[in-house]
């Protein structure tokens, strides 16, 4: 069992969501905690110029706002939105906020995706935990 589980959710991968949930109720030993955890990437200098909405301001609330609808009103978990690069930030995070397993959302990866690498891949390989990844 599990005192602190980390759930990444991806923007695009939503659905996810609810299954990952359900499994780390599975896992998480009474009175532990979840994390729902989303990793905006920063929007590079040249392109920032041209954008009149703080992505501070607009797109966190608007992330932050559907993780709180994600989590419901469970008390037990908590949603942070973060910036940074996704393989790195998790892992990141995890190390310093003690979590003792991630799960992960991964999908069936093809040629591209084995010469590229997934979120999931990166986060495997830099946790400092377990790393539960579901498909």
């Amino acid at each position: 069992m599990h005192k602190h589980i980390l759930i990444p959710v991806a923007l695009d991968h939503e659905d996810l969501v609810p299954r990952k949930v359900e499994t780390a109720r599975r896992l998480l030993e009474d009175g532990g905690k979840v994390t729902l955890i989303t990793v905006l990437e920063s929007i590079p200098g040249f392109v920032n110029e041209f954008v009149t909405i703080k992505e501070s301001n607009n797109l966190t609330q608007k992330v932050n706002s559907a993780l709180a609808a994600a989590a419901g009103d469970a008390e037990d978990i908590e949603t942070r939105v973060i910036s940074g690069k996704p393989g790195v930030q998790v892992a990141e995070f995890a190390k310093q906020n003690d979590v003792d397993l991630i799960i992960v959302g991964s999908h069936s990866p093809g040629a591209q995706g084995y010469s590229l690498g997934s979120t999931a891949a990166r986060v495997a390989r830099r946790a400092p935990c377990s790393v539960y990844i579901l498909r």
